[in-house]
């Protein structure tokens, strides 16, 4: 979404973003995020007091790992996208707010790629092991 900016303008892009991921959006992406990391946590918790081999372990470790470290990036990328609120007609300030998100959302969708990519090997590790 965020490239659309440049295609709508700042002006309107924000109003769209305000209207969606910051009205009802928040919300779902609030369970959608925290119930993620947290089944993810879990999992890496249950593997912990199962003795699971670490063969099949390992992935949700570093799963898990990925999605905390997902979750402090969005303790910053949240606020900052909130913070358009503030300036929702200023063009200089919306590019400083929508240029800082860029950067945490770009870091927030690798370590989000990562996690797929983990759970994926915990899948095929814990398939192995049947």
């Amino acid at each position: 979404q965020l490239p659309a900016r440049h295609k709508i303008g700042l002006v309107a892009y924000s109003a769209y973003s305000r209207a969606s991921d910051l009205g009802p959006g928040i919300l779902w992406y609030a369970i959608l995020g925290v119930g993620a990391a947290a089944l993810t946590v879990a999992a890496a918790v249950v593997a912990i007091f199962e003795g699971v081999p670490s063969a099949s372990a390992t992935p949700l470790y570093v799963a898990a790992t990925l999605a905390v470290l997902h979750s402090l990036a969005t303790t910053q990328a949240a606020p900052t996208n909130f913070s358009q609120r503030r300036v929702a007609n200023d063009e200089a300030a919306l590019t400083g707010v929508f240029d800082r998100f860029e950067r945490w959302q770009t870091l927030r969708a690798t370590l989000q790629v990562l996690n797929f990519g983990a759970m994926l090997w915990a899948l095929v590790a814990y398939e192995s092991a049947l």
